[in-house]
């Protein structure tokens, strides 16, 4: 992996949020990192003092719960896992890359840098539609009536016309009148 580049989506896929922080769990760091979760998570536990606990934590009981429901992972007992996850926030992630020291590892923190950044700013273009959005919502409700008018034009425009038929031949009518009965 040394220069071939990461997916995005393959990164951004494994980004979850949890407790109103977009975090990664140990797991998938430890299979973009090409290492085994339980070496990842002695890395970290050989240099405490890099990661307080809003860098990385454990997960929940609840938490794993919904995840191994959202993410499908085997139950415990089951093949599963002995140890509740360890999530890793945004600046969990950046300390890895001090504790990793290996080429792959410097390309991947690059990578999932660039991911976090990249949903960063969709979240925020997320909440700029929002708001104008509400806008939009707080100028139709004083001109309710126009809108009306608007959908109305709109309904119209998207009912196709009725097909208007050629008639073939001459109508009863014209028939009497061409031969002169009534």
């Amino acid at each position: 992996m040394a220069r071939e580049r990461l997916p995005a989506s393959r990164v951004e896929g494994m980004i979850y949020l949890l407790r109103g922080q977009r975090v990664m769990l140990d797991s998938d760091l430890a299979t973009l990192y090409g290492v085994k979760t339980k070496e990842l998570n002695k890395a970290v536990s050989r240099n405490r003092d890099r990661f307080p606990a809003d860098f990385v934590f454990p997960l929940a009981r609840e938490e794993v719960a919904r995840l191994r429901f959202q993410i499908g992972t085997s139950n415990e007992g089951r093949g599963g896992r002995r140890y509740r996850p360890y999530a890793f926030t945004e600046e969990g992630v950046a300390m890895l890359s001090g504790v990793l020291r290996s080429e792959r590892a410097v390309h991947v923190n690059v990578a999932i840098m660039r991911a976090f950044v990249r949903l960063r700013g969709l979240l925020a273009a997320h909440h700029e539609l929002a708001a104008k959005l509400t806008e939009l919502e707080r100028r139709v409700a004083s001109n309710e009536e126009g809108i009306q008018t608007l959908f109305e034009a709109i309904r119209q425009l998207m009912s196709p016309p009725e097909p208007t038929r050629k008639q073939i031949g001459f109508s009863v009518r014209e028939k009497r009148a061409h031969y002169g009965r009534k």
